[in-house]
């Protein structure tokens, strides 16, 4: 890239964050609101300087009037010439990412994002200070945003926060707080897998409906495990006939027919723990999708529990609750304001991220009139109504009602891969230390 292109956009980046602070009116309440909204919700591993990332998001993001900020500043600086304005345009692809630097060179870096496995020529910015650049080594890992140039290249925008280098364990979990935070840009750079994402979603969903015959299960946590089960194993069955493995087959006949080395399909098996039902699923992904659902392990606390209810939908996904049978039972009483302890159960249920905004509709529409006068006990609000103000309620808890990827989403392999790769490693650490106070025990 010429370095007058790179120094244009340096400029007209400037141009463009000076108009968002300087404004006034619709614009500067849209920001203030923004920038409120996304600092409202829990987030995981919080760095402040994610604010830069937030601003930045909200030029490419944020809604004035249907209009983005990028785009009313391209509507309202005449002075813009066209080169000026495709850049602005190009510029509404901007996205958030984890990125690992692969490469250092002298003018520019080349970054892999850990989200998609996507790679990028990207070039510096004012936005990251040169001092921290000079710090990068291959291997480190940036959470920032990227803005296009041109045809494959990019610039950082928004800042940076610098994690190091992480190991496979502490990896996963970077990439789990992205998710937390940032739910709604997971596979920014790459739409096809958030397609086939929620596409997995609602094939979970029809699988489950039709194994179980509803889309509804109350059991207690050992059998809900045990039929959970049941249902992965089916559909393993299913993908492996549709992938044109024969089941009955051994480990070493399959690797053997599909070129699989063997030492290395065995390694995988002791590494994980998985049985060999597991990994010839792991197998048949690798083989022929470049997703993989991944295995429903449930808690142990949701596994000892006496009920346990099981919601599925093809947007929200599963949701395991054993709280839900006692929500149920409190507004079945015929008087549930003297039913014990009721006021702490209700706002763990307000509190509980679990028993999300899909769930609240179907107390609502099971049990309007008794879950009306709990809420205006706990609440402290005699004057709510279902109807009217339920959903105010629950955006105030952060029960959002549009459904954001659920767990049982379908992953990228290369995610998967890390995520087995974690659990081993901390599985291993934790044999070595059993290892280790075993022997240091007795005489000394």
């Amino acid at each position: 890239m010429a370095s007058t292109d790179l120094e244009r956009a340096k400029q007209l980046k400037q141009a463009l964050v000076d108009y968002v602070y300087d404004a006034e009116g619709d614009l500067a309440v849209a920001l203030e609101a923004y920038v409120a909204e996304w600092g409202s919700r829990e987030r995981q591993g919080y760095d402040v300087r994610q604010q830069g990332l937030v601003f930045d998001a909200f030029l490419s993001e944020g809604e004035v009037n249907s209009q983005t900020p990028i785009a009313l500043f391209a509507r309202e600086e005449s002075s813009l010439s066209a080169e000026d304005r495709a850049l602005l345009d190009n510029w509404q692809n901007s996205f958030t990412g984890l990125f690992e630097v692969l490469e250092i060179q002298q003018a520019r870096f080349e970054l892999m994002n850990w989200l998609t496995a996507k790679q990028y020529t990207v070039f510096p910015s004012g936005e990251v200070p040169l001092e921290e650049t000079q710090r990068w080594q291959p291997g480190d890992i940036i959470l920032t945003r990227l803005a296009p140039l041109g045809e494959g290249e990019w610039m950082f925008s928004g800042g940076c926060v610098f994690k190091g280098k992480l190991g496979k364990p502490k990896l996963a979990v970077a990439i789990g707080e992205f998710k937390k935070n940032f739910p709604d840009r997971l596979y920014s750079d790459a739409p096809e897998l958030l397609e086939e994402a929620w596409e997995s979603v609602s094939q979970y969903h029809q699988e489950f409906v039709d194994y179980f015959g509803s889309d509804r299960l109350e059991l207690p946590g050992y059998q809900l495990e045990s039929k959970l089960g049941e249902l992965q194993q089916r559909m393993t069955q299913k993908r492996l006939e549709a992938a044109g493995i024969d089941s009955s087959k051994s480990l070493k006949e399959i690797a053997r027919e599909r070129g699989v080395d063997e030492a290395e399909l065995e390694a995988a098996v002791e590494e994980s723990g998985s049985d060999a039902s597991e990994v010839k699923q792991a197998l048949e992904s690798k083989l022929n999708s470049r997703m993989i659902t991944p295995k429903v392990d449930l808690p142990d606390a949701i596994k000892k529990a006496e009920r346990v209810t099981l919601f599925s939908h093809p947007r929200w996904g599963q949701m395991i609750l054993p709280t839900y049978p006692k929500l149920q039972d409190l507004l079945e009483a015929e008087e549930p304001l003297s039913v014990e302890n009721y006021s702490v159960l209700v706002r763990k249920a307000l509190e509980d991220p679990q028993i999300n905004y899909f769930v609240w509709q179907q107390l609502k529409v099971e049990h309007p009139s008794s879950l009306e006068k709990v809420l205006q006990a706990v609440l402290n609000r005699q004057d709510f109504q279902l109807e009217r103000d339920l959903d105010e309620v629950l955006a105030k808890y952060d029960k959002v009602a549009e459904p954001q990827l659920p767990e049982i989403a379908s992953v990228p392999i290369h995610l998967h891969d890390l995520f087995q790769e974690a659990v081993a490693k901390v599985n291993e650490s934790k044999g070595k230390t059993k290892k280790k106070t075993k022997s240091g025990k007795g005489f000394k």
